[in-house]
């Protein structure tokens, strides 16, 4: 795919393009995202995410093994995967990027996908106030909602991308303790739960593009999107966008309001299901997702700042519990 550019205006039936942007580089050197401006056709601007296999991997924190490479390998094809089956699923009420074609020649990938700055969410955030977490929230209730009890056909069997199977040499890496030997039966329990959604898998706030007025999201990035309790994309956006104090404070009214919307997402796609169990069952998972997440972290990067009191609290509620 030596002009990727030629790809795009064949697509979408454009003369030229005008200007070609870097919007950021994939992670460890595997391609870079751009948008590109056209010329003469019914599309003014799309965003591509164009993904090249590297000969030499080189990840920015030393994870250069097969197990990572393996890992974004398929990760490229389930988000085009995603693109292809799946997307098209999803209404306003989760908003992602319309996909105008794709390009998948093994080693070099291309996706083309609506620019959503043009199409009314041009605001990214860091830090979110918690009106603005109800709105990705919101989101994420009617994602879990459209994909309830649907199985993950060409995608991730587990979503997230810090599942256990997927990290073994994460775990190897970890300081032989409670929580390392509590792993397995803590992803057991959290990946045999009853009720079974799809997940995004990376659900943190810099993939969340917001409307002008803050009150809307569209969702980009499904490269670990696949099956799983829908309560891990919940603890991984809080974790994402909240510092621990607020999570601390804000838990129980941020967790009830997913519940709420959940319940009318479910309600408007027709799903018959006993909610007050789904209700039980999710919020019982809550200390046991966060501490799903805390183990991948003691083993990729245990000084993050993610490892807190709030996090290494909820270790120790889940770990009495097992």
């Amino acid at each position: 795919m030596r002009n990727y550019i030629s790809k795009i205006l064949k697509i979408t039936c454009s003369d030229k393009s005008q200007e070609v942007k870097l919007i950021q580089s994939l992670w460890s050197g595997y391609g870079e995202i751009v948008k590109v401006r056209l010329i003469g056709g019914p599309i003014k601007s799309v965003v591509a995410k164009h993904i090249v296999l590297p000969k030499q991997i080189n990840h920015p924190r030393g994870w250069n093994t097969n197990n990572s490479h393996q890992r974004k390998v398929k990760s490229y094809q389930v988000e085009i995967n995603w693109y292809k089956y799946w997307s098209a699923q999803c209404d306003e009420s989760c908003k992602v990027p319309k996909c105008y074609g794709i390009e998948d020649q093994g080693e070099e990938q291309l996706i083309i996908l609506e620019d959503l700055d043009c199409k009314g969410y041009p605001e990214r955030k860091t830090h979110l106030k918690i009106e603005e977490v109800k709105v990705c929230l919101k989101w994420l209730a009617n994602f879990h909602g459209q994909f309830m009890n649907k199985p993950p056909d060409r995608l991730w069997e587990i979503g997230t991308y810090w599942h256990l199977a997927t990290r073994p040499d994460e775990l190897a890496a970890m300081n032989d303790n409670e929580l390392k030997v509590a792993a397995w039966k803590i992803d057991e329990l959290l990946n045999n739960c009853k009720y079974q959604t799809f997940v995004h898998g990376d659900a943190k706030v810099a993939n969340f593009c917001f409307s002008n007025d803050l009150k809307n999201v569209a969702v980009v990035d499904f490269q670990y999107v696949g099956g799983g309790c829908g309560i891990k994309d919940v603890v991984y956006l809080l974790g994402s966008c909240l510092t621990e104090l607020e999570c601390e404070i804000h838990e129980n009214e941020l967790l009830d309001y997913y519940f709420e919307e959940l319940e009318l997402a479910l309600d408007k796609n027709g799903n018959q299901l006993n909610f007050k169990e789904l209700k039980d069952e999710w919020a019982g998972l809550y200390a046991f997702a966060w501490t799903d997440f805390t183990r991948f972290l003691m083993g990729w990067m245990p000084t993050h700042q993610k490892v807190n009191d709030y996090s290494k609290k909820l270790v120790e509620k889940t770990l009495a519990n097992i």
